[in-house]
């Protein structure tokens, strides 16, 4: 835990909590809304066909919804829980590390 705590830079065992209830909530709700969404833009399971390509189009895009509904969520639910910087950190580490760090660069 000690390592742990000394990695992300937090003081506390229940900052760690929080945290963690806070990655748990994030991940379940950006699948649970994923799947609306899909519907809500006319692209159901029903919408692809039964072969094996219709299945594998329609997972590829959820799974593509799901990541940016979960870095909006993460944020979100960061803030309700009162972790808003360390989670604005761990999401500019994160998406510079996939090559997206330029969405966060500031023009001099």
């Amino acid at each position: 835990m000690e390592k742990l705590k000394e990695r992300w830079g937090i003081d506390s065992n229940f900052q760690i909590i929080i945290i963690f209830i806070v990655f748990a909530i994030t991940g379940s709700s950006s699948v649970y809304v994923a799947k609306p969404f899909l519907d809500w833009i006319n692209l159901s399971r029903e919408a692809f066909s039964d072969s094996f390509w219709g299945g594998f189009v329609y997972w590829t895009l959820r799974l593509l919804l799901i990541f940016p509904f979960y870095q909006v969520l993460l944020i979100l639910f960061g803030w309700l829980f009162g972790q808003f910087k360390f989670f604005w950190n761990f999401e500019k580490k994160m998406l510079s590390r996939m090559g997206l760090g330029f969405l966060f660069k500031k023009n001099s």
